[in-house]
């Protein structure tokens, strides 16, 4: 009976070991050490499927490598496509500003065309401004210039800076008192630029609600119209670079694809958040939550995602 059992131990012993070892191989491996390896010294079934593992293991890690060179790639190359066509814009924009200011000694067809030039070189200047921006982000070197503001202000500036002679179509709920924070104004900004603007586009005319509250330690803005809105599965892809949930309808109206994903960085470097919810047909409602002291981060939101005249939810964060 003895030698039966010390002859099961040791069998148990012979395969339960490698399985242990092959255990804690893939933990590593999985954790992002890529150079482990199961060590192979037999010429059994179980070396078998260590010599498996580890063929595995140099395939994953010669794919990652490949993929992460890829990505090294298309960073620098958007980076300097970006800067590189910086100065032959700068010199396009010139002649063009030249043109312009003498459309009145041309023909219509040709003044229009001077018009149009302008504006589609200002939709240049948009897109290789987000690209550039979009680089610092994978760079990893955004840096945030805090200031202390009054958010208040700032949408209400907002509003007024894009659309001018459409404020009948804007519903604004700010505080009576000034809402200060502390954040990089430019980005804050840029943040309220691209959801405004979003929702003016697709709101149909209707009414766009843009409501300002906070909380002891938060501040938030809602940002709401009853337009379009998105379905499920748009939902999902809101906030990736240059999606389009109608391409042919943005391509007429602006816009780069890059406005949300570049506001969701910006509220991510704040340690805030930038939510979405919608209803095809219904409308959006995207709410930025920030806090209101630089170094502290969002706990809860003081408006609600699902706005009060909705039936259902889509989610996007």
């Amino acid at each position: 009976m003895l030698l039966i059992g010390l002859s099961t131990q040791f069998v148990l012993r012979q395969v339960v070991s490698p399985v242990k070892e092959a255990a804690a191989v893939a933990e590593k491996f999985t954790s992002g050490d890529l150079s482990s390896r199961m060590a192979v010294s037999s010429q059994d079934e179980l070396a078998s499927l260590g010599n498996s593992f580890n063929e595995m293991a140099v395939s994953i890690q010669q794919q990652i490598y490949r993929l992460e060179n890829l990505s090294r790639l298309q960073q620098r190359f958007v980076s300097d496509v970006s800067h590189e066509l910086r100065t032959p814009l700068t010199t396009i924009r010139m002649a063009a500003e030249v043109i312009y200011q003498q459309k009145s000694e041309f023909d219509p067809s040709i003044a229009r065309s001077s018009e149009l030039l302008i504006n589609q070189i200002d939709r240049f200047e948009l897109l290789l401004s987000d690209l550039l921006e979009v680089s610092r982000f994978d760079a990893e070197a955004a840096a945030l210039g805090v200031e202390s503001f009054d958010i208040c202000s700032m949408v209400r500036k907002t509003v007024d800076y894009l659309h001018p002679s459409k404020s009948p179509l804007f519903e604004i709920t700010v505080s009576k008192e000034p809402i200060f924070i502390e954040a990089d104004p430019r980005r804050i900004e840029r943040i309220l630029r691209n959801l405004i603007s979003n929702a003016f586009e697709h709101s149909e005319g209707k009414t766009v609600k843009v409501l300002v509250t906070e909380s002891e330690n938060e501040v938030a803005i809602g940002v709401r119209d009853f337009g379009l809105g998105f379905n499920k599965e748009d939902a999902s892809r809101l906030f990736d670079r240059f999606w389009r949930a109608d391409p042919s309808r943005a391509r007429t109206s602006g816009g780069t694809g890059l406005g949300l994903s570049i506001a969701l960085e910006d509220a991510k470097l704040h340690q805030g958040q930038l939510l979405a919810w919608g209803e095809k047909n219904k409308g959006a409602h995207f709410v930025l939550t920030l806090p209101k002291r630089h170094g502290t981060s969002v706990q809860s939101s003081p408006i609600d995602l699902k706005p009060t005249d909705s039936q259902s939810t889509l989610q996007n964060s």
